[in-house]
């Protein structure tokens, strides 16, 4: 019996529907947002590192059986934060591009 090992991540659907909700809620207001999603979405990384680091903690303590709960863990947080990373890199990049720009 194999095991989809994405089925264990949220589906990305689930992801942009939350998004547009949170778009169409105030569609005025939506840059305003980014601040706040953005502390929101780093707060979801380092709750992801924590995870994950208390599931290999439990694993090296013997508290923990299942080998593949650990290596889920793991592996959710560190596509979090290399996503992170590739989101603070366009960030950048769009940033420097702002600055090269002339007036």
């Amino acid at each position: 019996m194999a095991v989809d090992p994405v089925a264990f991540l949220p589906p990305v659907r689930e992801i942009q529907a939350e998004a547009r909700r949170e778009i169409q809620a105030e569609p005025g207001a939506a840059g305003a947002d980014f601040g706040p999603w953005l502390a929101r979405s780093l707060g979801q990384v380092n709750q992801d590192l924590v995870r994950a680091d208390q599931a290999v903690q439990g694993l090296a303590a013997g508290e923990t059986e299942n080998l593949h709960q650990v290596m889920i863990a793991l592996e959710e947080a560190r596509l979090s934060l290399q996503l992170a990373a590739q989101v603070r890199n366009r960030l950048l990049e769009a940033y420097q591009e702002v600055l090269r720009m002339q007036v």
